[in-house]
């Protein structure tokens, strides 16, 4: 098994903007402003859809099918032993064209209870165009409150019950399944999920969608408003949330019962210097992965593979990567960021 580099995959017509700054990531002519998702190495549809939203391979198979044929090759063994045939992961590139609306998702107790799903929905962003987000209560709230904002659409209101936070490029956020979050507009980030489309909304005055039909998760807003966190959050707390994109395992603490982010920095520049350091050469361990090229030009060669060819790659370029196509030798100058399943 080789690498699979990957074509863009962005479900079209979603409710809120975004799209441009994906292609422009990418290299590519924008193809609109209702676009604002790409969904990377994904085995995991919209929800309600039957298939919007799969990765479809450039052989032509869906990547989920393809991986429920030969799944030792795909995850490897140790994996199947500790999760069976479910990758464990959600990976797009997101582009927000307009601050998204305020939101939460469930974690998975609730979500199994309610819905009948194997996950909630944790998430953690790697940022790569900078701006706001705005993530977790600054003080307690109770349920009366919550409901009378939803009820009010109250956009204000809902974003001052937030902290603020500036973000970088290269710095990365965890967000805990049940606090309230939002992306500001501007912001272009990869992001990390658990497999699951399950988002509960709490605004969408200006959006295209009905939030009073859609917002609950067909639960109802009495029901839906449990799985959100109403306890306030310290500064502190939130700073433990958001870190500094340092090499290795990137990611604050919180995310490793989910998934984790792995930032790989090929040459680079001498930081005495300034000056280039030119090409080198890393590698990487074997195991499944979603790949994503930051910047520069690498080759990239699978080690378990003896008749795998070199694959160059460029910033913008996406690629899913098989356990069986082993250890990564990447050589260049430039940065690859790496999903992977949480560790067993």
């Amino acid at each position: 098994m080789d690498i699979v580099v990957l074509p863009a995959n962005q479900p079209a017509d979603r409710f809120y903007r975004g799209g441009p700054r994906i292609q422009a990531f990418r290299g590519e002519e924008p193809r609109g402003d209702r676009i604002p998702e790409d969904w990377i190495g994904s085995t995991t549809t919209i929800r309600g859809e039957a298939s919007l939203g799969l990765t479809t391979l450039p052989d032509g198979r869906i990547l989920r099918d393809a991986i429920a044929e030969d799944p030792e090759r795909w995850l490897g063994r140790e994996h199947l032993d500790a999760f069976g045939v479910d990758t464990m992961l959600l990976v797009k590139l997101l582009d927000a064209g307009q601050r998204l609306p305020v939101h939460a998702h469930p974690d998975g107790p609730f979500a199994k209870a309610h819905l009948g799903t194997g996950h909630g929905k944790a998430e953690a962003w790697f940022i790569l165009e900078p701006g706001d987000v705005h993530l977790g209560l600054l003080r307690d709230v109770d349920a009366d409150e919550l409901a009378a904002l939803v009820d009010a659409q109250d956009a204000r209101a809902l974003l001052a019950l937030l902290h603020r936070v500036p973000v970088r490029s290269g710095d990365t956020v965890m967000v805990p399944p049940g606090v309230l979050h939002a992306i500001g507009a501007g912001v272009l980030l990869a992001e990390v999920q658990e497999p699951e489309d399950l988002s509960i909304l709490l605004e969408w005055r200006d959006f295209e969608l009905d939030g009073a039909r859609d917002g609950h998760l067909g639960l109802g807003f009495d029901t839906a408003l449990r799985a959100v966190e109403t306890r306030g959050r310290t500064t502190d707390e939130i700073a433990a949330l958001v870190s500094g994109g340092a090499e290795g395992d990137v990611l604050a603490r919180a995310a490793a019962p989910y998934f984790r982010f792995e930032l790989l920095t090929v040459g680079g520049s001498d930081a005495a210097t300034g000056t280039g350091a030119g090409a080198a050469t890393t590698t990487t361990h074997a195991g499944f992965a979603v790949l994503i090229v930051l910047d520069g030009e690498l080759t990239l060669h699978a080690q378990g593979d003896p008749d795998a060819h070199p694959v160059r790659v460029e910033r913008g370029t996406t690629a899913v990567l098989p356990h069986a196509a082993g250890a990564l030798t990447v050589t260049g100058e430039g940065r690859i960021l790496l999903a992977r399943p949480p560790r067993r």
